[in-house]
């Protein structure tokens, strides 16, 4: 069971992060009108080397949602931030909805 679509009323857009090239962070395509519920609260949470951040957003989204660490967003108010770190919840057997959550800069 995924997280029901009236539970994500916010629309952002995810460039997911392909790597690094000789130029900088690379991206991929744009990715937009992306169902979501933000949720801009001040948080420490860990990034993926497991240092201690500082996020000042966290997404929940459908649990396909393809957005690694570092990947560029773009909030509803228009504020680009990136990915601090992804998780992906699932509960296979027990019915609960399975989701993406993502913590931001």
């Amino acid at each position: 069971m995924n997280v029901p679509a009236w539970l994500l009323p916010h629309r952002i857009t995810v460039e997911p992060y392909l790597g690094d090239s000789a130029y900088g962070q690379k991206y991929g395509p744009p990715v937009e009108d992306v169902p979501a519920l933000v949720a801009e609260k001040i948080r420490t949470v860990r990034d993926r080397e497991g240092r201690e951040v500082t996020s000042t957003a966290q997404i929940i989204a459908a649990p396909g949602l393809d957005c690694p660490a570092e990947s560029r967003i773009t909030l509803p108010d228009g504020r680009t931030t990136k990915a601090i770190s992804v998780a992906r919840h699932t509960a296979p057997g027990l019915p609960v909805p399975q989701c993406t959550e993502v913590s931001a800069e």
